[in-house]
């Protein structure tokens, strides 16, 4: 089917906005009225731009509070439509939106609203225009889709149908399914938004919290399955109120708002893009250091042994059990002066090149690789965050994949060595604040992971949202974070690394042997534990001197402890029995201890 986008969706001025719109992919674009009021260029020329960048005007918007008003002030409106009537032909737009009347004044007279809305739609015609009556949630009298398709219906003008929109429709609790039971032909246009569940003024809500469809709570697709039904053709749009999208910039949101658009229509059956390869586990992550030396004495604590080192670049392997930790001492663009951070992660994938479509069709940026001759050929693209995600598929033989570009410089460690670490559990990244909603969609969209509830925490300069994207089988688990923006002395959210293994309280203690040191945890909060979980005085002591903390859902036990943090990085060491969280109840005394900067060891 056909895109288009709201210029009001977008950060910028319009002609920012239709290049960013069609370099997205986008056919069309509605034409939001301030925006051509700000614009510095005519009608025509927009037009003319709007047509060299392959993009229709599907729709100008908005026209407010024209029906439902006594007579001498709608024959004012006539004039003042009429003139936007001339406007759009310029424009080259043959649709206009009309929003139901917000008016205190406006009477309960579906009649009125009828015979005006016929007229309005009579003069439209005479200049070449279409009228798509929209119910506004907020709307004084007319607020639901079907109210508005009556008023329609009994107007029985042909230049007269109804636009629906998702987000009123939805976010009042209407019952889509009546959609269907307007002729498509009467639907003369379809705007999308998704939004997080929240309870509020619907029109605060409306205005400041939309979001585009998958990022949101609201049943998007099965609206869209019902507008479908129904026989409507035309383009689907987005129309999304957003703080922060009309601060970003406006290509990046473009591309975002085109790929909610492809899964929406993947999920409807309009689209067949390639299918998600979900990948089955976490084959490396790759630190990016200038000095090795604070990483491989903490990694030399938590058991893990170089076991590698590349053919051809300065990136050695750290190993432990299935855990594989890269430490990679190149220069990096955009890195300069910064301390360690995790900059890259291979994503055990069955299909590496199956997984390298899916996302090239998911409008994920394609990362150009410098291979030297015999290097494996590895497909990677840039997560919103920055982070290189690779597909890969790990051949322990060393023959061929991305360990073949590795030579071997011992034997490497086992489950059973080390500090007991067996594996990988999970990732947590922090994201831009920008780009949280982005990085959820990402997520699902290009590796087909489920995102999770987002939680809130409490943090001491403010508040951490995250939210989990895992596989079906919770074999990859990758935790996305935006909190306070960190400085010199917070290093709360920094990115981190959690290992798995079998026994907490053993790994611990063979991590402080081995001189690591990890965060002090404090009195209050074993105290604490203490009266939310029966727990022995002897578990309580235990956890107490090793910083453990502790959790429990429906599922089972979580324990988990942390290490100090260097750079932007630290790592985690869980012991996760059934349980399917992260510990969240935990995260704000976590927080509070690394703003303390307390370690044990």
């Amino acid at each position: 089917m056909r895109t288009s986008i709201a210029t009001v969706s977008l950060s910028g001025p319009l002609t920012e906005k239709l290049g960013a719109a069609a370099r997205a992919g986008f056919d069309g674009v509605e034409i939001f009225e301030n925006d051509l009021l700000a614009a510095p260029i005519g009608p025509e020329e927009i037009r003319a731009r709007a047509a060299d960048l392959g993009l229709a005007i599907d729709l100008y918007q908005p026209l407010r509070d024209v029906e439902a008003v006594p007579e001498d002030v709608f024959a004012r409106n006539l004039r003042r439509a009429e003139h936007k009537f001339r406007l759009m032909r310029r424009l080259g737009a043959d649709t206009v939106l009309v929003c139901s009347s917000v008016s205190p004044l406006a009477p309960d007279d579906d009649a009125l609203t009828a015979d005006q809305l016929r007229r309005l739609a009579e003069l439209a015609a005479e200049h070449g225009v279409k009228v798509a009556y929209e119910a506004l949630a907020w709307g004084r009298r007319v607020n639901t889709y079907d109210h508005a398709w009556r008023i329609v219906e009994a107007a029985d003008h042909p230049a007269l149908g109804v636009c629906l929109d998702s987000f009123h429709i939805l976010a009042k609790g209407s019952d889509p399914k009546g959609i269907e039971d307007i002729p498509g032909g009467k639907i003369f246009f379809l705007q999308l938004a998704d939004a997080p569940p929240m309870a509020m003024d619907v029109l605060q809500w409306s205005r400041h919290y939309r979001c585009f469809p998958g990022q949101g709570g609201l049943d998007v697709a099965g609206l869209v399955r019902h507008v479908l039904r129904a026989g409507y053709e035309g383009p689907l749009s987005l129309e999304v109120f957003n703080d922060v999208f009309r601060q970003a910039d406006a290509g990046r949101t473009a591309v975002d708002a085109q790929r909610s658009l492809r899964l929406l229509q993947e999920a409807v059956g309009t689209d067949a893009p390639p299918p998600p390869v979900v990948p089955a586990g976490i084959a490396f992550a790759e630190l990016v250091t200038p000095d090795t030396e604070p990483l491989t004495a903490l990694l030399g604590a938590l058991g893990f042994t170089r076991t590698a080192r590349h053919r051809g670049k300065p990136v050695e392997l750290w190993q432990q059990g299935e855990a594989r930790v890269l430490l990679n001492t190149a220069p990096a663009e955009g890195r300069e002066g910064r301390g360690p951070e995790l900059a890259a992660v291979g994503l055990e994938s069955p299909d590496p090149s199956g997984a390298a479509r899916r996302a090239e069709a998911m409008l994920a940026p394609v990362l150009p690789r410098r291979r030297a001759p015999g290097d494996a050929p590895l497909d990677a693209v840039a997560a919103p965050d920055g982070t290189e995600l690779f597909f890969v598929a790990t051949d322990t033989t060393g023959t061929e994949g991305w360990l073949a570009d590795f030579t071997p410089l011992g034997p490497g460690g086992t489950a059973d060595g080390g500090a007991g670490i067996r594996r990988v559990d999970h990732l947590a990244l922090t994201q831009p604040w920008h780009r949280f909603d982005e990085a959820a969609l990402f997520h699902r969209g290009v590796l087909g992971l489920r995102p999770q509830e987002s939680v809130d925490v409490a943090d001491p300069y403010g508040l951490l949202r995250s939210r989990a994207v895992t596989s079906p089988d919770g074999g990859v688990r990758i935790v996305l974070s935006v909190g306070p923006a960190p400085s010199d002395d917070r290093t709360a959210h920094a990115q981190h690394i959690a290992l798995a293994t079998d026994d907490l309280v053993a790994t611990a203690r063979r991590i402080r042997a081995a001189g690591g040191r990890l965060l002090a945890v404090p009195a209050n909060y074993h105290e604490d534990l203490a009266a939310r979980f029966d727990l022995t005085p002897d578990e309580l002591e235990t956890y107490r001197e090793l910083g453990i903390l502790y959790d429990r859902d429906a599922h089972g036990a979580f324990l988990h402890c942390y290490t100090e943090t260097v750079g932007r990085v630290f790592f985690e060491v869980v012991q996760r029995a059934a349980y399917r969280g992260y510990g969240a109840a935990n995260a704000p005394v976590r927080l509070a201890a690394q703003h303390a900067g307390r370690l044990i060891g």
